[in-house]
């Protein structure tokens, strides 16, 4: 049987959450159009250390002909790039908020995309929260969960070198 890293299974998401959760990431097509469509990337935690999956994620997603803005209080630059504070700080408007924050601190992500205008939220494998989702939902924002935006980007042949 394959297996999509993406998709936890029934036995994991019943160990993780105690159930299986009700929300349901997008169909693959709309989660197609939303990484085709997009030009900017907004990565709440990213990280200034090369061996940190956000890190690497994100120069996936530069090398790929995404802008990516790092966001992280914490973290003044990551290669010469600055650093913002918090999605506000962002200098232009934001396509995907792509997040590598613990679960817990997904509704305050979510609250700030919504409060920005940004057009979706990718929260990065195990960051999963209904609550923040179905909230996303309801702004009209494209909420995935518990997925790797890299994985998926090339699962669904997303074509990596592109320009806007």
């Amino acid at each position: 049987m394959l297996h999509n890293p993406c998709v936890a299974p029934t036995e994991f998401l019943r160990a993780a959450y105690g159930t299986i959760p009700a929300m349901r990431n997008p169909a693959d097509a709309v989660i197609k159009t939303t990484l085709e469509t997009a030009r900017v990337i907004a990565v709440v935690g990213h990280s200034d250390d090369p061996n940190r999956t956000s890190y690497q994620i994100a120069q996936y997603l530069r090398r790929a002909g995404y802008t990516v803005y790092p966001v992280n209080p914490a973290v003044q630059s990551i290669d010469g790039q600055p650093s913002y504070p918090s999605l506000a700080d962002v200098p232009e408007p934001i396509d995907i908020v792509d997040v590598f924050r613990r679960s817990e601190y997904l509704a305050g992500v979510v609250e700030e995309a919504i409060a920005v205008g940004a057009k979706s939220v990718w929260a990065q494998l195990g960051v999963y929260d209904e609550a923040a989702g179905e909230a996303a939902e309801r702004a009209g924002l494209t909420m995935v969960m518990d997925a790797c935006i890299k994985v998926e980007h090339v699962r669904l042949g997303i074509p990596r070198w592109r320009n806007h």
